[in-house]
């Protein structure tokens, strides 16, 4: 079996030059799954549909979500999410949910798959935020325990900015468990609470790094039987990115997501990759980076 891959042209939206969302990594990154022999050049991803608004509505709220379809957010809510509001961008965030809740279904099937989007957990209740106008793993679990087949689903969220969005809209469900491995002065200046916060000191290295996320790993798998973990799995801790201030290094960001991958499927528990965020000038290189977890889930796939 190959790995489930979940993608879609449009999770490209246009933006103006110089904008410092780099949109165009999604691309470049089918492009390096193709180059390295992880995906067919033609092919070899299931598309999704975009989300409805129901499912938007299920975490977010009814009043954000009709707004957000209707693009009538006033002007504070965009500056806020840091994208434009056109069709293109609702479109793309509505697939990129689709794509995770997609993803996770086929993780449960066959043990593990990945979005190439996803990892947008600044957005939370009722608001948008950090280039996250919808929170795709909050839509994608929220849409699996309304349908009654999962009990405990897991959240491992390794992006350097903390999953304040994804913490928020599960902070009373007991179903849902949220860890947050983050650097602590980063961005979102107030932070919400997850249910196991890590927040690291500025310019962290892979040793160190590594062995936080390690312990943490070994107290979160032991809890309980999860039925489903998502792993957002941003490469900005990376010490070349434009918003991180870790200083992981490739490597560490490897030895990651190798890590992660290991140990939930090693218990033979399902996951969900998403890529999260990677910034900076030069796009073919944050591909290579997200590439990384890619790479990690495929090795974990099992005939």
């Amino acid at each position: 079996m190959t790995l489930p891959i979940v993608y879609h042209p449009d999770y490209m939206a246009p933006l103006k030059p110089g904008h410092r969302f780099p949109m165009s990594k999604y691309g470049y990154l089918k492009a390096e799954l193709v180059a390295q022999g992880l995906m067919p050049a033609q092919g070899g991803f299931l598309a999704p549909a975009p989300t409805s608004l129901r499912q938007v509505a299920a975490a977010h709220g009814w009043d954000y979500a009709e707004r957000a379809f209707a693009q009538a957010l006033t002007p504070a809510e965009v500056r806020e999410i840091g994208l434009p509001q056109t069709e293109a961008v609702l479109r793309r965030a509505r697939l990129a949910c689709a794509g995770t809740t997609l993803a996770a279904r086929l993780a449960i099937e066959h043990g593990i798959a990945v979005n190439l989007a996803g990892g947008s957990h600044h957005a939370g209740p009722g608001k948008g935020a950090g280039f996250c106008m919808f929170n795709d793993v909050g839509i994608a679990a929220t849409t699996l325990l309304e349908e009654g087949h999962l009990r405990h689903i897991l959240v491992i969220d390794c992006d350097v900015h903390q999953g304040d969005g994804t913490a928020r809209i599960f902070a009373n469900d007991e179903r849902v468990f949220t860890y947050s491995i983050h650097s602590e002065k980063n961005y979102p200046a107030r932070k919400a609470h997850s249910d196991l916060d890590r927040a690291l000191a500025d310019h962290m290295e892979d040793a160190a790094y590594l062995a936080h996320l390690q312990a943490d790993l070994n107290e979160l798998l032991a809890m309980r039987r999860w039925d489903l973990v998502f792993y957002n799995a941003g490469v900005d801790p990376h010490i070349d990115d434009r918003l991180g201030r870790l200083a992981l290094s490739s490597e560490g960001l490897r030895a990651r997501d190798e890590m992660v991958t290991g140990a939930v499927r090693g218990i033979d528990v399902p996951l969900t990759g998403v890529i999260g965020g990677g910034y900076g000038d030069d796009p073919v290189r944050i591909a290579k980076r997200h590439a990384l977890m890619v790479a990690a889930a495929a090795a974990k796939v099992v005939d």
